[in-house]
C-alpha cells in the first residue's frame, strides 16, 4: 500500500431509508465498508458526493411531461440525460477492523429550485438510480503514532433509492402540499391580488390567476 492511497478499501449501500422524526427532510443511507488487508482502521473522515444518473431509468408519459423542464424533448434526451450533482455530505467513520457498517446523513430540500427536487417530483414509480462518490481520510497506525492516507478517488457505490422512500420523507414533512420560494415584491403583488378579489387562501389565489391565464385546474 502506497503512503498517500488507501487501495483496499470497498464501499457499498445497503438501504436508504426516510428518517420520520428529523427536524428537517432527511434520508439516512446505511453504508458498509470494507478493508480487505486486515490493518486496523483508527477512523475516516468520510465526505461523499450523491449523484443522480437519470439515464439510467426509463420514464413514462407523465414522468416525460414532468421532466420537460429539465431535459427538454425526449428527442434531446440522448444530449441532456446527465447525471448532476443532488447533494454533498460527510460523517466520521468509528474504528474497524474488516469491515463496518455507518449511517450517512443525507439531508434533503423541498426547494423546486434546487434541481434535484424538480427531478424527483417528476417521477411516479420505479427507483432512483443513485451514485455515491467517496473521499476523504483514513487514520491508521504509523511507524511514529497514526498514519495518514486518503480514500482514492475511484471509490464510489451505486444504490436504486425507491422513489416511494423520498416521497414517504417529503410526506412526513410536507404533508400534501410543497412550496415554491418568490421574489419579495412578486409575495406583495400576490398578496395585492388576493386582498382585491377577496380570496380566502393561497390556493385559491393561484388557481384563480391560471383560470384567467386560461390553463385548466384540476
Amino acid at each position: 500500500m502506497s503512503g498517500t492511497d488507501f487501495s483496499l478499501l470497498d464501499f457499498s449501500v445497503l438501504d436508504v431509508v426516510a428518517e420520520p422524526y428529523s427536524a428537517a427532510p432527511q434520508l439516512t443511507a446505511r453504508l458498509r465498508i470494507e478493508e480487505s488487508s486486515g490493518e486496523r482502521i483508527h477512523a475516516i473522515v468520510l465526505q461523499c458526493q450523491v449523484r443522480i444518473e437519470p439515464q439510467r431509468r426509463s420514464y413514462d408519459a407523465a414522468e416525460e411531461e414532468g421532466l420537460r423542464g429539465l431535459f427538454g424533448e425526449r428527442s434531446r434526451w440522448a444530449d441532456t440525460l446527465r447525471p448532476f450533482l443532488w447533494m454533498q455530505c460527510n460523517t466520521t467513520v468509528q474504528g474497524f477492523t474488516g469491515a463496518t457498517e455507518v449511517d450517512l446523513a443525507l439531508p434533503c430540500t423541498y426547494d423546486f429550485d434546487v434541481t434535484g427536487s424538480r427531478y424527483l417530483h417528476a417521477l411516479g414509480e420505479g427507483a432512483v438510480p443513485l451514485t455515491l462518490l467517496f473521499s476523504g481520510t483514513v487514520f491508521t497506525k504509523g511507524s511514529a503514532g497514526f498514519g495518514v492516507r486518503q480514500v482514492p478517488w475511484d471509490c464510489e457505490a451505486r444504490h436504486p433509492m425507491p422513489v416511494a422512500v423520498w416521497r414517504e420523507m417529503i410526506a412526513a414533512h410536507f404533508p400534501n402540499a410543497g412550496w415554491i420560494r418568490l421574489d419579495h415584491n412578486v409575495i406583495t403583488e400576490f398578496a395585492g391580488f388576493r386582498a382585491q378579489r377577496g380570496l380566502i387562501s393561497w390556493e385559491e389565489t393561484v388557481h384563480t390567476l391560471l383560470a384567467e391565464t386560461g390553463e385548466v385546474v384540476p
